[in-house]
């Protein structure tokens, strides 16, 4: 059983305890048995889009609230619009369902979620472009998980219950073997194990916040991504708010850096607050005391940052901001992330 029959099942069964309940997307890519589910529920009409002289259909983001449902049925969140929607992702679409007070149920699966990207790419070789914020899973009131056992997976897969025939030996040759399903099902249990924590946690009567993350960016760093990821997940396992810094040195001025330099820096920007965290840009000609006097005035208690890319002879002759935080963060937890090298 995979999650969108889990879903359309779960609609039934709300219909029929007389819940206002109604499909606003759902893909069913040709398997009998979840189109067969979605007779009987009341499906809002897909919205058509002329995309490069093809019709593409998308979710009808305002016929959906103009319905207003108690509760609407939406598949595949890391879903991206076709150009001319209201909308660049679908995700931001479930957003403005939320806030007009329509209730979802909806679906993703554990490789599509932003702050695992690194890992998943890393630990299968694919490359998955399509993702979620961890913000927005945080903002789920439950989280299901559907698990399944690889055998299981695969044989589903085999069975034209995943992918149309066609994909099957490619996937099967690909992103369903044997380990990366393996890992993909520890990450998922461990994603549900996390969630169900954080909801736990408020609850107990003598827990403390933990301290604030920050994540340290420079202009241009070659792994920001990874950086990212890395506090996303942190703070994500402490249930605490984070921060990413960028100082900006005389030296490092909009008008001074190039524009890649600078395309990169708004690049990473949007991405830190696509994954959740509040972005602040220091002016200073001292990096390593603006960014110790932002931690402790913020309380922040532990600072993530890369490996510096200078030379070791360049660190010991005139210093770097890792080595000078080393030094002076005493009161502070660094976690120094190692970078692998580029292919």
């Amino acid at each position: 059983m995979g999650k969108t029959y889990r879903m359309l099942q779960e609609a039934h069964d709300l219909r029929r305890r007389g819940v206002d309940v109604v499909v606003g997307f759902v893909e069913p890519h040709g398997r009998a048995d979840t189109i067969a589910l979605i007779e009987g529920l009341e499906v809002v009409p897909r919205k058509r889009i002329e995309y490069r002289g093809v019709q593409v259909e998308e979710m009808d983001l305002q016929a959906v609230v103009a319905r207003k449902p108690q509760i609407a049925v939406v598949d595949e969140f890391a879903h991206t619009n076709a150009p001319g929607s209201q909308n660049r992702k679908r995700w931001q679409d479930v957003l403005a369902l939320l806030d007009a007070g329509i209730n979802i149920i909806g679906a993703l699966n554990v490789q599509h979620l932003e702050s695992l990207n690194g890992l998943i790419e890393r630990a299968t070789g694919v490359t998955v472009r399509e993702t979620v914020p961890d913000g927005f899973l945080k903002q789920a009131d439950q989280v299901v998980n559907l698990d399944l056992a690889v055998e299981d997976l695969q044989e589903r897969l085999k069975q034209g219950k995943i992918y149309a025939a066609d994909k099957i030996p490619w996937a099967l040759e690909n992103f369903f073997k044997d380990q990366n399903l393996a890992t993909l099902r520890e990450l998922a249990l461990r994603e549900v194990a996390e969630s169900l924590d954080r909801a736990a946690r408020p609850t107990e009567p003598q827990s403390r916040p933990a301290g604030r993350v920050m994540v340290c960016l420079a202009s241009n760093p070659p792994r920001a991504k990874t950086l990212l990821e890395r506090g996303s997940r942190m703070a994500g396992r402490l249930n605490t708010d984070w921060y990413v810094v960028y100082v900006e040195t005389p030296r490092e001025s909009p008008e001074l850096i190039d524009s890649e330099a600078q395309r990169h820096l708004l690049a990473n920007i949007e991405k830190a607050r696509e994954l959740g965290a509040e972005v602040v840009r220091l002016k200073s000609d001292d990096p390593a005391q603006a960014i110790l006097d932002f931690a402790r005035t913020h309380g922040v208690s532990r600072l993530i940052l890369g490996r510096s890319l200078q030379p070791w002879w360049r660190q010991v002759l005139f210093g770097s901001v890792l080595t000078r935080l080393l030094r002076e963060a005493t009161d502070l937890d660094l976690h120094i992330v190692s970078f692998e090298e580029e292919q």
